[in-house]
């Protein structure tokens, strides 16, 4: 069995765990493979460990737990830092999604859709209308976000490992729309 629940500081190293792993097996061939290579669970998990120690960004951390393997996947969220050209948040409070990572083994199962609506309801709780999520232009799980409802709203480069990458936002510009709400609560 596998629940969603808040992040805690015990989570630190697991979720740094599962961010390297996610990452190397998501972003290669995307990426710099000496970038990839050089990431540490150990780096990952003490720069969680001091973000968890703070109450005001640990209440934006969700982790999918399993009984049996311990977390398997994670998710952030919290004010938008970069927002997309027409999302700036003036007449509309903008939340982003920083994170949203599964282990490749325990995919298509429904635990994304189900961490993302953790992210998006916190959001929601903290007052925001819309939700924001910056990912690198090819990373094939853009289809993933599209099949929830975002909608692509922009475009940006920016340098990782030393080499520019293209990087698009999805936007949910109500998160409390019933198709959102229906869509998150689907099954599989």
């Amino acid at each position: 069995m596998i629940r969603i629940r808040r992040a805690s500081r015990h989570d630190a190293a697991a979720i740094g765990r599962v961010h390297v792993e996610t990452w190397q097996a998501t972003y290669a061939g995307l990426l710099p493979d000496a970038m990839l290579v050089a990431m540490s669970d150990v780096r990952q998990s003490a720069w969680w460990s001091q973000l968890l120690r703070d109450p005001a960004e640990a209440r934006g951390v969700f982790v999918a737990d399993d009984r049996d393997m311990g977390v398997v996947g994670f998710g952030s969220c919290g004010p938008v830092r970069d927002p997309p050209e027409g999302l700036d948040g003036r007449e509309i409070r903008v939340g982003e999604v920083y994170t949203l990572y599964v282990e490749p083994d325990f995919q298509n199962l429904g635990l994304g859709r189900k961490l993302l609506g953790a992210l998006f309801r916190q959001l929601q709780a903290d007052r925001c209308d819309t939700a924001v999520l910056w990912m690198l232009a090819e990373n094939p799980t853009r289809f993933f976000y599209e099949g929830l409802g975002g909608e692509r709203v922009g475009a940006r480069i920016d340098t990782m490992g030393g080499t520019d990458v293209e990087e698009i936002a999805y936007a949910w510009r109500d998160l409390r729309a019933p198709l959102i709400r229906r869509r998150l609560a689907a099954e599989g």
